[in-house]
């Protein structure tokens, strides 16, 4: 069979170029992406050849044994790594919703500032926290818990006689009562400004005729914000649920520099656990510790078609 060339729509028949011939004439391009090529190669495909760790005892002394199924069968039995998984799942899509929510919230204020100095300052003064790294962060924050004397929320709690003057202050970090509450503030105070941008930029589209029309029927400006903005608003909603519906099995760095032993029950989360089994043990064994890497990737591949299949039905496009 011979090769087959491009018809235009006039009928001119034109040949069609062999692939070699392509790619030589377009060898810019390529050169140009070939260093790129080779990093995914090297950083992203050749680890992955280590999954099948998954299947053997690996340690750090000795010649890998394949066991099998057996580090599956442990995990699954481990109320660690079920606790840890469940925390995972929590943590996530909760600060998932709030973070959602606030950022909506904060978007549709900032959008209804008259004064166009005060909303770019507000704006920048919300974007910083953003750009700080959560070492520093957690620093931060934990002097600002501190049970001690320095600790400025332990100091006003003893000020207004909440806590005893002579007393030790609240270990807020380390009570399982309080570290969750604490940690959607501090997502919230990190992260609310810089998820703002999406929204403000939606709004920014919607037509200015729409509130014109609202001024003329009379509707004040929470009847507008309710009918007008919000509606607006939806469809950007439900495409970043959905976008960050997909990353929850990802929950790590924020988690890792605030939690501690005291709070495992409550903080631990999958990649942590993971984190743990690998580093923190005295002869660690690197297949168990793929195996539940590999379990966590196989949820989080799930979550990203399911989250695909939902874009689909609502967006009418896929995320992959």
């Amino acid at each position: 069979m011979g090769k087959k060339n491009n018809v235009t729509a006039s009928g001119i028949e034109i040949r069609k170029k062999s692939l070699g011939l392509r790619i030589w004439n377009h060898r810019g391009y390529y050169i140009m992406f070939l260093p790129v090529l080779i990093f995914l190669l090297i950083f992203n495909y050749w680890p992955m050849l280590g999954v099948r760790y998954a299947l053997y005892d690996y340690k750090p002394v000795g010649e890998p044994v394949f066991v099998g199924l057996k580090h599956f069968t442990k995990m699954f039995s481990t109320d660690a790594f079920w606790t840890a998984f469940k925390n995972t799942l929590e943590l996530s899509i909760i600060k998932l919703f709030l973070s959602t929510f606030a950022s909506v919230i904060v978007s549709i204020f900032l959008n209804e500032m008259g004064n166009l100095f005060a909303k770019k300052t507000l704006q920048t003064i919300i974007y910083l926290p953003h750009f700080m790294s959560w070492a520093v962060v957690a620093s931060i924050f934990s002097l600002f818990l501190s049970p001690s004397s320095t600790g400025m929320v332990n100091g006003l709690l003893k000020d207004w006689g909440i806590v005893a003057k002579d007393g030790m202050g609240i270990y807020f970090l380390a009570d399982e009562n309080y570290w969750r509450p604490i940690y959607y503030v501090i997502n919230l105070w990190k992260d609310t400004g810089w998820g703002t941008i999406i929204f403000l930029a939606t709004l920014s589209g919607i037509n200015p005729e729409l509130y014109e029309a609202g001024d003329i029927d009379g509707a004040t400006r929470l009847q507008k914000m309710r009918y007008i903005t919000l509606p607006a608003l939806a469809n950007t909603i439900i495409t970043v649920l959905i976008l960050n519906l997909a990353k929850v099995m990802n929950l790590f760095e924020s988690v890792f520099v605030l939690y501690n032993n005291a709070v495992y029950s409550v903080a631990d989360v999958c990649a942590t656990y993971i984190y743990r089994q690998t580093f923190a043990m005295a002869l660690p064994n690197y297949g168990y510790s793929t195996a539940v890497g590999l379990f966590r990737s196989l949820v989080g591949c799930v979550l990203v078609i399911v989250c695909n299949w939902a874009s689909k039905k609502t967006r009418g496009r896929g995320i992959i």
